[in-house]
């Protein structure tokens, strides 16, 4: 299950200090890019990931870096291990061999920390029927930043800010669940199918919130079967 030879960089109009090199060596991509914290270190960097599940062998040797601003498109067929992969980089399943850094360093030392890194977008939308839209919001709108108001609008849900999830339809409850990214501080996003039961009006929303997120320095890797929004997007084949 080889790599494509690809490069992450960040979206036009990023600023900064030093620009980007890319470096195909076997199954890693290697990007350099300066840092605030540590010049020498990408945000991500991930390096020979295994994982088994039972006894199959779901992916080998998986190896990239990612620097602020940058995004990864992961595909494959079904069963190649993108949601796998994203759960891995989450802090949800652990690797049977290989690690990932943050910023140089292990990012699984500190799990509670590396919890606030990362906003992950499952198939699954998280959506509680009994809760109006903003109901939904509030917790994340307390643990994160900016308003459930600005959030709702963002997606384009700000009309049905007190209708119950349950009356909502499937492609609104998949914008309620991006609008959480919106309230999000985490720099990375792992976004597995987002445009899953999206109309094209909100894929395009979506490719708005993608671009402000990493103006601001932040990171994508997005699992999908279906093109995305993302200017200069490196791909991952499983």
């Amino acid at each position: 299950m080889p790599l494509l030879a690809c490069q992450i960089a960040p979206p036009p109009g990023l600023d900064h200090t030093h620009g980007f090199g890319n470096r195909a060596h076997g199954r890693k991509i290697a990007i350099q890019q300066s840092n605030q914290q540590n010049q020498d270190a990408p945000l991500l960097e991930v390096q020979g990931l295994t994982v088994f599940r039972g006894e199959r062998l779901i992916f080998r040797n998986i190896g990239f870096v990612l620097p602020a601003g940058g995004a990864l498109m992961v595909v494959g067929p079904n069963g190649a291990g993108k949601s796998t992969l994203l759960r891995v980089l989450a802090g949800l399943l652990r690797p049977v061999a290989g690690r990932f850094l943050w910023q140089g360093r292990d990012a699984l030392t500190d799990p509670v920390q590396h919890a606030r890194r990362v906003a992950y977008l499952g198939h699954a939308d998280g959506v509680k029927p009994t809760l109006t839209a903003a109901e939904n919001l509030r917790f994340f709108a307390r643990i994160g930043k900016g308003s459930v108001e600005a959030a709702l609008a963002a997606v384009g849900l700000a009309a049905l800010r007190d209708l119950p999830a349950r009356l909502l339809s499937a492609g609104q409850r998949r914008r309620l669940a991006l609008a959480r990214l919106v309230l999000s501080s985490a720099p990375l996003w792992l976004l597995d199918e987002p445009t899953l039961g999206l109309d094209q009006t909100a894929i395009a929303l979506l490719g708005g919130l993608i671009a402000a997120h990493r103006a601001q320095g932040g990171a994508i890797i997005a699992a999908t079967h279906l093109p995305l929004p993302l200017a200069s997007a490196a791909t991952l084949g499983l």
